[in-house]
């Protein structure tokens, strides 16, 4: 699988997992580089999985916050903890 934003590939592994109707990808897999952690907001904090959503950068300048991790996940959540999500912009094939 990939996760291609602006025609650039930000993760690609076999190994990805889907969960939710998300697929994620293995932090080793993505290009962390691009990610820039985002400000939490409010409703982030209520999390209870400790959510931590990252702006994608193409390295032109433009980002979009498309990108979040469970830092602290629970049970239900535990087989991603720390893995690397998509959507909005981000296609994922």
């Amino acid at each position: 699988m990939k996760a291609i934003w602006r025609g650039q590939v930000i993760a690609e592994s076999d190994a990805t997992r889907e969960v939710g109707g998300y697929r994620y990808f293995p932090r080793d897999s993505v290009r962390m580089e691009r990610l820039t952690p985002a400000a939490k907001t409010p409703r982030d904090l209520d999390c209870p999985h400790g959510v931590q959503f990252y702006d994608v950068a193409d390295g032109a300048g433009r980002s979009a916050r498309a990108a979040w991790s469970y830092e602290a996940p629970q049970e239900t959540m535990k087989t991603i903890d720390r893995w690397i999500g998509f959507w909005e912009d981000v296609d994922v094939r």
